[in-house]
Parts: structure tokens; sequence; C-alpha cells
């Protein structure tokens, strides 16, 4: 079990403030995560797989290459103003 100031520690290093009767509710709470946590550390976890996650998703990202567009004209002609080849807008800033 935890002591009150071993919460008010923790409380510091989280930077929040408890009141007494939070530290004593937050003391039963985190010595039965750490107990879970004792708990856990005793199962015997030889030869098991590690795994990053279980869905079985891949990355589907296709890869980035650079094409030519076969007609500029087509596309730059839907712009509403062009100047030497280049889109013409309104200064921003």
């Amino acid at each position: 079990m935890l002591t009150t100031d071993e919460v008010k520690k923790i409380a510091v290093l989280a930077r929040i403030s408890l009141s007494p009767e939070e530290v004593e509710k937050f003391r039963s709470e985190l010595s039965t995560v750490l107990d879970y946590v004792e708990d856990l550390q005793q199962v015997n976890i030889e030869g098991v797989e590690e795994v990053s996650q279980v869905t079985g998703l891949v990355n589907v990202q296709r890869e980035d290459i650079s094409v030519e567009f076969a007609d500029l004209q087509a596309i730059t002609s839907q712009a509403p103003e062009m100047k030497d080849g280049y889109y013409k807008v309104k200064a921003i800033l």
C-alpha cells in the first residue's frame, strides 16, 4: 500500500494538487493498480511472441511517384488568372 507521502510526491510530479480526501482516494486506487501490475509481472511470458498490433492491418499508402501530366493546357485553362505560366492569386498578407 502506498503511503500518503508517496501519493503527494506523485501529485507533485504530475503537477496536480490534491485535497486530503483525494490523497486518500488515490492512495487506495493507485495501490490497487500497482498490485495488479505486480500480479502481471508474475505471469510466465517465455516463448510468447511480442506484438505491436493485433488487427492485421498493413500500410496501404502507395509509393510517391512524380508523373508528367499530358494535357497541361486543360488544367491551366481552368485557373481564374495565370501570369508567366504560374497561377496568379490575391496577396494574403
